[in-house]
């Protein structure tokens, strides 16, 4: 039986894929459990990367589960506009908890991409409410992911992402150079010793576009999708330090680094650094549901808390912003990740990970190797006229293999789960050597 027509391939576009050459080999997955997950045939696939970011502590945790079947049996929906359930306010207190100091709110929303287009409205409309709304412009960074919205788009500076919408997207948007040096942090354990003076570029956009017009500053601390980029030493609190100077706001997107990704419930609290807006989702949920959220220094929130009140101060919000059934997750998963002390966990687990993605080092082409926290990634030199190429085959072979990786072109990406083990990174580096050498 040809199993494409039986599932009716045709019918799904799917995202951030190659949909012809996936519906002429699917690879798919029907169950997980734990650490992997399982083909309709019921073949094991250990998971590397910890679905996409998003399943730290591991698929199916029942405590999740239990969670949300209760909240569905005893309140399936509520109306977030004007209404509110304790659920919602229970998770914030929660979440604001585990932010930096002064970081006192929570706004809700449906997954990351919706969490950075919230902050980057909050933003310009915090500048509004203080009296100064010439502060328009945004800057993001070369090679940022901040999710599909235009917004995120716009501030974002991967060009694939972007180039078809190049004439829609937002006007008065800047971007500060990228952070990844091949020539001179090449095979860094950590964070590469050089490039913290690129901060500095922050100046060029103040004298060219005034301190007066810039709204914020958005960066991934550990810029993920792109690659996995550690920020050079000393890069973010040079950049937290010229923003303060030139009162602009900066704005974290964590979506990927926050809840025990780098080791800590927000690479805000591993680097030291206190941004004015943290972006946040995936790890929130552990996956089980979608949901995001923006937290937001008690500055921010005082701006708006202007006027009559029975004013919308904020207008802005989603059908499902704060969803039961999505918080009702969230606060199982919060629970479990201090049940388990899971950040703990993650940062006690870095070194043997560190260790062992970068024995792959002299592996054929592989060019760099990069790691901070949970986080890491083998890049591999592309094959002449098809960049990809190669990333893309050795995706595919790690599938056929039993272990699922990410690759972004060239770029091999790993996130193991925060309760990992040794012999789950023994097994996903040995396949992927293997598989490199297949291929090569």
């Amino acid at each position: 039986m040809d199993r494409r027509n039986t599932l009716g391939f045709d019918a799904y576009w799917m995202p951030f894929t190659a949909n012809r050459a996936f519906k002429d080999a699917p690879r798919l997955v029907a169950s997980a459990s734990g650490h992997e997950y399982k083909t309709p045939d019921g073949a094991r696939v250990l998971d590397a990367f910890s679905g996409l970011w998003t399943t730290g502590l591991g698929h199916g945790r029942p405590q999740i589960i239990e969670a949300v079947r209760r909240q569905l049996e005893t309140l399936d929906y509520a109306p977030a506009f004007q209404i509110g359930h304790p659920g919602a306010f229970d998770l914030a207190t929660r979440l604001t908890a585990l932010a930096p100091e002064g970081m006192t709110r929570a706004f809700f929303t449906n997954s990351g991409s919706e969490a950075v287009e919230t902050a980057l409205k909050i933003a310009l409309a915090y500048q509004h409410a203080r009296g100064k709304p010439q502060k328009k412009r945004l800057i993001g960074r070369e090679r940022g992911y901040h999710g599909v919205n235009f917004g995120g788009v716009s501030v974002g500076g991967i060009l694939a992402n972007r180039s078809v919408y190049a004439g829609a997207l937002l006007p008065n948007v800047s971007h500060l150079p990228a952070t990844l040096d091949l020539k001179r942090n090449a095979f860094s354990h950590g964070l590469p010793k050089h490039g913290a003076e690129l901060a500095d570029a922050l100046e060029h956009h103040v004298r060219v576009h005034g301190a007066d017009s810039i709204a914020a500053v958005i960066v991934e601390p550990v810029a993920g999708s792109t690659g996995v980029i550690p920020p050079p030493q000393g890069y973010l609190e040079r950049l937290r330090a010229l923003c303060t100077a030139h009162d602009i706001l900066l704005i974290f997107d964590e979506v990927i680094t926050g809840f025990g990704r780098v080791g800590a419930a927000f690479a805000a609290e591993r680097f030291g650094v206190t941004p004015d807006l943290i972006c946040t989702a995936k790890g929130l949920t552990n996956g089980v549901i979608p949901m995001g959220a923006v937290i937001a220094g008690q500055h921010i929130y005082d701006a708006f808390m202007q006027g009559p009140p029975h004013a919308i101060e904020f207008f802005h919000g989603y059908t499902y912003s704060g969803h039961p059934a999505a918080v009702a997750a969230a606060i199982a998963t919060l629970e479990i990740y201090s049940e388990e002390n899971s950040f703990d966990g993650a940062r006690a687990l870095e070194p043997a990970f560190a260790e062992r993605i970068h024995q792959l080092r002299g592996a054929p082409n592989v060019i760099d190797i990069r790691n901070f926290g949970l986080m890491g990634a083998i890049e591999l030199a592309p094959r002449q006229g098809a960049p990809g190429a190669r990333g893309f085959e050795v995706h595919v072979r790690a599938f056929e293999a039993g272990l699922m990786v990410r690759n972004g072109g060239d770029v091999l990406q790993f996130a193991p789960f925060l309760n990992g083990t040794a012999d789950e990174l023994d097994e996903t580096f040995s396949t992927i050597e293997k598989v490199l050498r297949d291929v090569a």
